[in-house]
């Protein structure tokens, strides 16, 4: 049984549909990225799978429970976690606040010990604003926040957007590093080609439907394929 499983979800946030009867899935231990032009409706289905879209059909499923029907909240209770592409982290309160937040009001001893360990450059720094950090440190702090609940699944929306270049390729590591902790990771991602190098399977979306999807090595060795939805090849 996969551990995430969505089943014809349309909807938008008018008459008119962005995403069209879109299926994916997601086992345990996988990465699995969502790729495509700009405007195939790619955080549009992030949306729809977290509850945040105001209109809506389909089946959404985590490890067999029926979340199509469930509030953002019981839906991260249930295990779905989220590092959105802006607003991840809350500026004015230090990385300890922000992970507390995250954990529903007091992150318990564990829980702060785990993540710490996961990403070490944030110990020490309890204290710090989160606004202070670096743009890298930040997405650390991010996925810390999400993890915080150990969830089954880690929702990610462009998780390089507006960094550094030098920072790109270590957020790629440490996304590939999440399976190790117990965690699947959804990911949509504008560098689609380094996104699909680290993922186990992909799908790629066009006007808000699915037009290819397989193991991400096949999908990138579809060269006709990928220059259409990917974009010509590059070193990053």
């Amino acid at each position: 049984m996969a551990l995430l499983e969505v089943e014809n979800l349309s909807g938008g946030y008018g008459p008119v549909n962005i995403i069209n009867e879109i299926a994916l899935q997601a086992h345990a231990g996988e990465i699995v990225t969502i790729a495509g032009t700009n405007g195939a409706g790619k955080s549009t289905l992030l949306r729809g799978i977290l509850g945040l879209l105001p209109r809506v059909e389909g089946r959404i499923r985590l490890e067999g429970l029926d979340l199509s029907a469930q509030p953002t909240e019981d839906r991260i209770t249930a295990g779905l976690a989220c590092v959105p592409q802006v607003a991840n982290v809350f500026g004015r309160l230090s990385v300890l606040e922000n992970l507390h937040a995250a954990a529903g009001g007091r992150i318990g001893a564990s829980d702060l010990a785990r993540v710490l360990a996961a990403f070490p450059i944030l110990a020490g720094r309890g204290k710090q604003l989160a606004s202070t950090l670096s743009g890298g440190e930040r997405q650390q702090l991010a996925f810390a926040r999400a993890l915080v609940r150990q969830p089954k699944i880690i929702v990610l929306d462009e998780p390089t957007a507006a960094l550094a270049p030098a920072l790109i390729d270590r957020v790629f590591e440490r996304v590939r590093a999440l399976p190790s902790l117990g965690v699947a990771v959804l990911m949509v991602e504008q560098r689609a080609r380094q996104a699909l190098a680290i993922s186990d399977r992909g799908y790629i979306l066009d006007q808000g439907r699915v037009v290819m999807q397989g193991r991400a090595a096949d999908l990138l060795a579809d060269g006709a394929m990928a220059r259409l939805y990917l974009g010509e090849s590059s070193a990053h």
